[in-house]
């Protein structure tokens, strides 16, 4: 069973100022992420924050959370490494 990504209005803008070929990088990702959002290898937990999850895309990270009952992955922000930490 498949899970259902959705972005919030940040993240659809954060995805929009990118280059297309990282805009591709992230939707590729996104369709990884609904096959399986907790494979180690394209997510791992925010230890800091509870229930938040990190996927990593070169030099860019997605941050979101997934709600296993309704089965829908729900991405918060885009934002470059150095970056996104401080903003949560």
């Amino acid at each position: 069973m498949t899970y259902s990504v959705s972005f919030a209005n940040r993240a659809e803008k954060d995805l929009a100022r990118l280059d297309r070929k990282n805009q591709q990088r992230i939707r590729d990702r996104s369709r990884d992420l609904e096959v399986n959002p907790y494979d180690p290898r394209v997510s791992a937990p925010l230890t800091a924050k509870g229930g938040l999850r990190k996927s990593r895309v070169g030099g860019w990270r997605m941050i979101f959370t997934v709600d296993n009952e309704t089965r829908l992955v729900y991405v918060l922000t885009i934002e470059r490494r150095g970056q996104v930490y401080n903003r949560l």
